[in-house]
């Protein structure tokens, strides 16, 4: 499938409430991974199999806004978040018939995508997951935050709030027309301080990310340091993520 049948879509209005005091400081898609913003990574994914892309950006996220305006094409909602589903049919005249790769922001993948789209006809949803163990979204198969979405069906996405899962996957799994592609490489939701840690420990093999413009005076183990923030001399640090205002526990709890 040529990316010129292919739009791109990357879901950034999201408000971040698990990630929060994170959140507090800058959007949930602004937060660097190894250095380097959720959304940049998520657009760096998007990017070889779709001819351009869009990010959503809530009214309350200028700093996300100025990012990637002039990147990507931007789509600017107000009040109360579209979701996924409502995100889309805002963006309809805007893809203007084409399927949609649609990636979450908060989804962090080393994965090329090219598993994903390989084979795809375009006549059924199809998602990048992950078989578990127990039982997760669909069977014991665990979604990564990527799919694909056929033209007809994006078509028929209200411009209002409303999800994917309902409108979309779940009646398609339901029919038996789902289509789950297993993600080769690592992938990591960045929802939750303990894992946004890992993804970025992930990047960096196990060493503390530090920002350029940080300052680190004491001792810092396997941390993330984010800009403009400061580690005193007489400060030790273990699995934390330091910014200008907080100091946020990334440690893993039983």
């Amino acid at each position: 499938m040529s990316p010129d049948d292919v739009a791109g879509v990357v879901l950034a209005a999201g408000a971040g409430t698990r990630l929060r005091p994170l959140t507090l400081e800058r959007p949930k898609a602004m937060c660097p991974v190894g250095n380097v913003p959720l959304v940049d990574w998520a657009l760096r994914r998007v990017a070889p199999w779709s001819s351009s892309v869009a990010v959503n950006v809530h009214e309350s996220q200028p700093l996300l806004l100025d990012h990637v305006t002039g990147r990507a094409h931007t789509s600017v909602e107000s009040g109360e978040r579209l979701g996924t589903a409502g995100a889309l049919g805002r963006l309809r005249p805007w893809i203007e018939g084409r399927h949609v790769l649609v990636h979450n922001a908060d989804s962090f993948l080393d994965d090329d995508l090219e598993v994903l789209l390989d084979g795809w006809d375009g006549q059924h949803p199809r998602l990048l997951v992950r078989t578990e163990e127990a039982p997760s979204d669909f069977g014991r198969h665990r979604f990564l935050g990527v799919s694909l979405l056929p033209a007809s069906g994006v078509a028929e996405l209200p411009d209002s709030p409303s999800g994917l899962y309902s409108l979309v996957w779940r009646p398609a799994w339901d029919a038996g027309t789902l289509e789950l592609v297993e993600a080769r490489g690592e992938s990591i939701d960045c929802g939750t301080p303990a894992d946004y840690l890992r993804a970025n420990l992930h990047v960096s093999h196990g060493e503390s990310v530090v920002a350029l413009d940080a300052v680190v005076a004491g001792s810092i183990t396997r941390c993330v340091i984010w800009p403009g923030a400061r580690v005193e001399a007489d400060e030790t640090l273990v699995d934390v993520i330091r910014t200008p205002e907080h100091t946020v526990s990334g440690a893993t709890r039983a």
